[in-house]
């Protein structure tokens, strides 16, 4: 029986916010069936905000949540991960407005999650599958919600730099592959947009070591960790997207030149129209089981 999880043992990190700069500590809890994935806010007394679409509050350079004027930051990276290796119920505990960004990527929380261990709950897992295709642009860019008996993304990239040009990545996702493909890389910027994100209060913690950084040039701090590193961040972030559906999906989405906005709005219209899809108990759907910390590394290299 394909069975929810949850993780095995509390794990815990710290570090400060892309856009903030304010420090935080992150600590994954288990929670019980049923739960799904949940933030917590310990420095307001535990309030709690559900990994939903419908808390979605911006979506500009990051995915941030609200629920009763409570906001919380750049959750993309930690659901991805989450999502990726099939946690069905977690408490995520945060002191601070942002999630940390660490390295930009969702590699931490992959080590995380190996450090913790996974648990099998006496509760069926239950999917949402998608059962007709829905479609949603926005000038040249657009995503795409499809039929299929699993999960996959394909995810397609364009940005006028020597460095970065067109990308495409496509995988089916799960935690092998999303350890080995999408978890290592990093977000990234270009040097000339810094100064209009910081007047608009973005990116207060970005640095070399928490970002890929490109100027006219190229790269500022290589070596890249795949040639095409930017496609496959802007892969992670669509999956940590997706993962505001509020259940494991069986469909394949296609992402071209799309972003957080669009990201999100195809979740919130898929949700909307019950007749695109149906829930189901899918037995033959991958069983994941999460790495143990040696081989969660090593799965990246």
């Amino acid at each position: 029986m394909n069975c929810q999880t949850t993780i095995e043992r509390p794990v815990a990190t710290k570090g400060i916010g892309l856009h903030t700069a304010v420090k935080s500590h992150l600590r994954l809890v288990p929670a019980p069936a049923d739960t799904g994935i949940v933030f917590r806010r310990v420095d307001l007394d535990n309030f709690e905000i559900e990994a939903h679409v419908r808390n979605v509050a911006r979506v500009s350079y990051a995915t941030s949540l609200m629920k009763k004027g409570v906001l919380l930051s750049t959750t993309e990276h930690v659901l991805a991960a989450l999502y990726s290796c099939g946690v069905d119920n977690v408490y995520i505990e945060i002191d601070a407005l942002e999630l940390p960004i660490l390295d930009g990527s969702s590699q931490p929380f992959i080590e995380m999650l190996g450090e913790a261990g996974i648990r099998r709950l006496r509760k069926r897992r239950r999917y949402l599958k998608v059962v007709k295709p829905l479609e949603v642009s926005e000038g040249g860019r657009r995503i795409g919600i499809y039929p299929a008996n699993d999960f996959s993304v394909r995810c397609y990239v364009d940005y006028a730099h020597p460095a970065v040009g067109s990308q495409e990545i496509e995988l089916r996702v799960s935690r092998e592959s999303f350890c080995r493909m999408l978890a290592p890389a990093r977000t990234f910027g270009f040097v000339q947009d810094f100064e209009g994100l910081r007047r608009m209060g973005l990116i207060r913690g970005g640095s070399l070591d928490n970002a890929i950084v490109l100027n006219e040039g190229g790269v500022m701090n290589g070596p890249l960790r795949f040639p095409d590193e930017f496609g496959r961040h802007k892969a992670l972030d669509l999956i940590g997207d997706l993962a505001l559906v509020g259940r494991p999906l069986l469909a394949r989405v296609e992402a071209h030149k799309a972003g957080h906005a669009l990201h999100t709005q195809l979740v919130t219209r898929l949700l909307a129209d019950p007749s695109l899809w149906t829930e189901t108990y899918n037995e033959a759907a991958p069983q994941h089981t999460l790495l143990a910390p040696e081989a969660a590394a090593s799965a990246a290299d």
